[in-house]
C-alpha cells in the first residue's frame, strides 16, 4: 500500500513540476533579449516613460512599448499613470539584484564578454576603472572628487554618497567649477555604459587627472557602498 501511494505521488508530481518550470521559464524568455535587458538596466537607474526609454535605446516608441509589455506580463516591470503619462519602474526590490546577478554570471562564464570590454577600453585609450576600495579610501581622505554623469533624474533616484551630479551634457560648461588639484572619478550606469569614459576623455583633454569607475549604483550598493536618494543641492547644479 505504501509503495503504491509513493508511486502515485511521484507520478502526480511530474505535471506540477512541468507547469512550475514553464512559469519560471517565462522570466528567462522575457530577458532573452538584449533590448529588454537594456530597458531593465535603464529602469534600474530610475523610473521612466516609454518615450524617454525609446530615446535612450535608439528604438521607436512602438517597438519599445512592445518590449515593455513583455516585461510587464511576467511582472518584471510595473506602471504608474499620471494624467496622460505612464511611468515604468522595476516591479519590486528583487528585480534589480536579479539583473545584477545575471550580468555577474555572464561575466564569470563568458570570456567573450570580458574581451569585448577590454577591446572597448583599448580603442578609447582608457585605463581600467578605479578599484572600489581605493575609491572609498580616497574619498574619505578628501583626495577625490566623484562625479555622477548620468541624467539628473537618475542621480536623484539614487547615487553614490558624496558624488556630485554633473550630467555628461553639462560637463564642458561646468568644468571651471571642478577643483583642479584633485583627482576626479566619473561613474555612470555600470560596466556597459560609456558616458563615464566620455567624461574622462573630456576631463583629460582639459588637463584634469581623471579616471572612470566601472561600477554603477547597483554594483556599488552590492559591494556595501552607501547610496543616497535625493536631488542635487541647488549650489552644485
Amino acid at each position: 500500500m505504501f509503495k503504491r501511494t509513493l508511486e502515485y505521488l511521484t507520478m502526480a508530481d511530474v505535471p506540477f513540476k512541468q507547469l512550475a518550470y514553464e512559469q519560471v521559464a517565462r522570466v528567462g524568455k522575457a530577458i532573452a533579449s538584449p533590448i529588454r535587458l537594456e530597458i531593465l538596466d535603464l529602469l534600474a537607474q530610475a523610473p521612466s516613460t516609454v518615450e524617454r526609454l525609446a530615446a535612450a535605446i535608439g528604438h521607436s516608441v512602438a517597438n519599445t512599448s512592445q518590449h515593455l509589455q513583455v516585461l510587464r506580463q511576467c511582472r518584471l516591470v510595473t506602471t504608474e499613470k499620471a494624467g496622460t503619462f505612464v511611468t515604468y519602474r522595476l516591479a519590486g526590490d528583487a528585480v534589480g539584484p536579479f539583473l545584477l546577478q545575471v550580468r555577474t554570471l555572464a561575466h564569470a562564464r563568458l570570456t567573450e564578454l570580458a574581451q569585448l570590454r577590454q577591446d572597448v577600453l583599448a580603442r578609447r585609450g582608457a585605463l581600467e576603472g578605479v578599484d572600489s576600495k581605493a575609491l572609498v579610501a580616497r574619498v574619505r581622505r578628501g583626495e577625490v572628487t566623484v562625479i555622477d554623469v548620468r541624467p539628473s533624474p537618475e542621480y536623484a533616484a539614487g547615487h553614490i554618497a558624496g558624488a556630485i551630479s554633473i550630467p555628461l551634457a553639462d560637463l564642458r560648461r561646468r568644468l571651471r567649477r571642478l577643483p583642479k588639484d584633485r583627482e576626479i572619478v566619473a561613474y555612470c550606469r555600470g560596466p556597459y555604459c560609456v558616458m563615464a569614459l566620455d567624461a574622462v576623455t573630456l576631463l583629460r583633454t582639459h588637463g584634469r587627472t581623471a579616471h572612470h569607475l566601472e561600477y554603477g549604483v547597483a554594483e556599488w550598493q552590492a559591494l556595501g557602498g552607501r547610496v543616497v536618494v535625493g536631488d542635487a543641492p541647488a549650489s552644485s547644479r
